[in-house]
């Protein structure tokens, strides 16, 4: 292996699942104006090595100086990795990113369709807010993790971020923002009305918009979208061909359009405008712009941001969860189908209680799991 510039900026890669493949694949194809390393951190080594590998010669390829490499991990903080790393602060002190992006949770997106069971009937009775808690459990680990270690560091979260976030600021973690969801939308629309850039596009919009909207008429069920502050018309038509993708190759979308995000905040872009999930720990997405360390909203002037993070607050509900003043509420549908299995869940919880729930939360999707999918809540109550 080449040797790497000692003063190549440093991206680290927590998961070696889809979104982690689609991230490191178009950070190889990204041509930084510095060079970069990228070390992908998985459980599965031979995963993540098989990661590295690929976008190494999509690297070399396309000649860009962006290297890769891959060794193990554990979510254990204080367990012995080995040669690798754990989720704790002498790690990330060993580590030293200048940007690590968690790209692994405890929940895969994609397990309905992999491995349908009882719990997965249960996240579609309830919606995904559902499984907040086993999206949380890994980033926050991390956040605590970077805060010890290394606390230049900037983390973004590509596990829920539009409810996680805001549990984070909650702990007082903090979380520069999230990858996909709004930010997939946004590139979406970009291209839908022939690349104006997004500096010049401003979309507001959550995790729940990724489907297309219902009929219920609800003023928070399509994005919102403005071009040089004027509102975007019919976006929901502009969306429906990108909607109609299959979800891997969105969640590919969500990948290419993080890493020309996380590129600019490793390299140290000037300016950095883009429409990102969770950022300042708000629940839902909104545009916003990257100066000198800092992050500002930029609404249009006819929406102050009270009115967007209520808005957002509201779209979240149709996830089947909401986060506010350190607390998890679930809204009816979600109450009660939770209800159902565990009515001490369903009451909503604190941030504090984070570690605790995540145990309970993953003691009944265990056993869920082995409940057949065609059997009804009422058969697995008797």
């Amino acid at each position: 292996m080449s040797a790497r510039p000692a003063d190549a900026r440093h991206v680290v890669v927590a998961g070696g699942g889809r979104l982690a493949r689609s991230l490191c694949h178009s950070l190889a194809a990204i041509h930084p104006p510095v060079p970069v390393r990228v070390t992908v951190l998985a459980r599965d080594l031979d995963a993540a090595l098989g990661l590295a590998r690929a976008a190494r010669v999509r690297a070399t390829v396309t000649g860009t100086p962006v290297a890769f490499t891959a060794r193990p991990f554990t979510a254990e903080p204080g367990a012995d990795p080995g040669e690798g790393y754990a989720a704790d602060a002498a790690s990330m002190a060993r580590l030293r990113p200048d940007v690590l992006v968690c790209a692994a949770s405890a929940q895969s997106p994609y397990e309905r369709a992999a491995a349908p069971s009882a719990w997965t009937e249960l996240i579609a009775a309830a919606g995904f807010g559902v499984t907040l808690a086993l999206q949380a459990e890994l980033v926050s680990r991390l956040a605590a993790a970077l805060a010890g270690g290394a606390p230049d560091a900037t983390l973004v979260n590509g596990a829920f971020p539009d409810a996680v976030n805001p549990l984070l600021a909650a702990l007082d973690l903090s979380a520069l923002c999230g990858i996909g969801n709004v930010a997939t939308l946004a590139a979406c629309l970009d291209a839908a009305l022939g690349r104006p850039g997004p500096r010049r596009l401003a979309v507001l919009g959550h995790h729940a918009h990724l489907a297309a909207p219902g009929r219920d008429g609800d003023d928070t069920a399509e994005v919102r979208a403005w071009l040089d502050g004027r509102p975007v018309p019919d976006v929901t038509g502009l969306l429906a061909d990108y909607r109609a993708l299959p979800r891997p190759e969105l969640n590919a979308l969500a990948g290419h359009a993080g890493a020309a995000l996380v590129a600019a905040l490793a390299t140290g872009t000037d300016e950095v405008a883009a429409s990102v999930p969770g950022p300042l720990g708000l629940p839902g997405g909104y545009p916003v712009r990257f100066t000198g360390g800092r992050t500002e909203l930029r609404l249009p002037a006819e929406v102050s941001v009270a009115q967007a993070v209520a808005w957002n607050t509201a779209a979240g509900r149709r996830d089947g969860v909401e986060v506010g003043g350190g607390h998890v509420r679930y809204p009816e549908r979600a109450r009660a189908a939770l209800s159902a299995y565990r009515p001490d869940l369903a009451d909503g919880w604190h941030a504090s209680e984070l570690p605790d729930i995540a145990g309970r939360f993953t003691a009944l999707r265990d056993h869920l799991r082995t409940v057949p999918p065609a059997r009804s809540v009422l058969e697995e109550s008797r």
